[in-house]
């Protein structure tokens, strides 16, 4: 037996709501005949819809976050971003102070190795197959070339660099990509990420090093060395990860602006957990409670899969990584390609700070 329907609630239209009077924000149409730069255009796209709007709300957040004084800024990347040509943003972001500290996978820097080191990756031809690829030595990533010939190039100035390390000092991968900069800085190469964070004493951390090819160059380092009976160098990536929560406790406030996810991304968040568990654990000794306060993200992740990189910042707060907006946090969230919508958030970024 059917239950039987239940009466619709009378709504007398003089009663309904019209948006005002509860304090909802407009939006407006687009209009881009008004617009003159990218700063006007991300204000009007951030009176729209979608991932327009989260857009230009990224634009008003960066633009706080550079301006506080009292905030370390960290910047995750993953990736094929400095295949994709866009290795020159991050170098900006670098020289414009928008960032106080890199986390990147290693491929992402060592790509960019290659192009501040004068060499050129190529537009792949659709009517090679990937195996004619590599018997020819060419590495597809997606669209795009890398070269065996590079990545040897490469190795040459790891093992350079490598040289003037002794066996008794522990590497880590912030240190590595310093050294790494002040060879190109001395060779007088092309402007690219590691000569400007090296200049600048920006560290670069690299989680996951040996899921890179530097990282295996440096194992290879290794075993070369065995066989000739010399000492090996070791690697610590805790340092890594005791210089960067230094560097996170000593400020007021913290700021994150990620490309894509992953390891990077993640990496840099834990700092949060990080300083809760140290001072439960440690009774107050050492630790403390500090989270996110700016959050940017550019990621096509989506959500449901559940995954990593497309979890959002709400789901951090529940992991103590950020502050919540009830409490100011401010965080956007912008599902797009990143080289589609960063070169237009970043300009727009600099127009308002007066920097270009």
């Amino acid at each position: 037996m059917s239950a039987p329907d239940q009466p619709k609630p009378s709504r007398p239209v003089d009663e309904l709501a019209d948006g005002w009077q509860h304090e909802f924000r407009p939006l407006e149409p687009l209009d881009i005949t008004k617009t003159s730069t990218c700063s006007e255009l991300l204000a009007a796209m951030s009176k729209t819809a979608f991932s327009g709007r989260t857009l230009g709300e990224a634009a008003d957040i960066l633009v706080e976050m550079a301006n506080d004084e009292s905030c370390f800024k960290v910047m995750t990347l993953s990736g094929a971003m400095t295949i994709a040509k866009q290795g020159l943003m991050i170098t900006e972001m670098i020289d414009q102070g928008l960032v106080d500290a890199v986390v990147s996978t290693g491929a992402l820097m060592c790509h960019g190795l290659i192009e501040q080191s004068g060499h050129t990756h190529f537009r792949q031809d659709p009517n090679w197959s990937d195996d004619e690829l590599y018997r020819k030595g060419y590495c597809r990533v997606y669209d795009t070339l890398e070269l065996e010939r590079n990545l040897e190039d490469a190795a040459e100035i790891l093992t350079t660099v490598l040289a003037d390390v002794h066996p008794d000092t522990p590497l880590c991968s912030h240190e590595l990509n310093w050294r790494i900069g002040d060879y190109l800085n001395e060779q007088a190469t092309g402007r690219g990420i590691l000569r400007s964070a090296s200049a600048r004493k920006i560290p670069i951390y690299v989680p996951a090093f040996t899921d890179s090819e530097l990282g295996l160059d440096l194992f290879v380092q290794n075993v070369l060395a065995r066989d000739r009976g010399l000492p090996t160098l070791r690697y610590d990536p805790l340092l890594d990860l005791e210089d960067y929560y230094r560097r996170c406790a000593a400020a007021e406030r913290l700021g994150i602006f990620t490309i894509g996810g992953g390891v990077p991304r993640n990496w840099a968040q834990q700092v949060g957990p990080l300083g809760e568990v140290l001072e439960r654990r440690t009774e107050g000794k050492h630790g403390m409670f500090q989270r996110f306060h700016y959050g940017v993200r550019i990621c096509p992740e989506p959500v449901h899969w559940g995954g990593l990189s497309g979890c959002t910042y709400s789901e951090g707060v529940s992991w103590g990584k950020f502050v919540p907006e009830s409490e100011g946090g401010r965080h956007a969230e912008v599902y797009a390609d990143a080289t589609v919508a960063w070169p237009l958030l970043l300009r727009g970024v600099l127009e308002r700070l007066g920097r270009v």
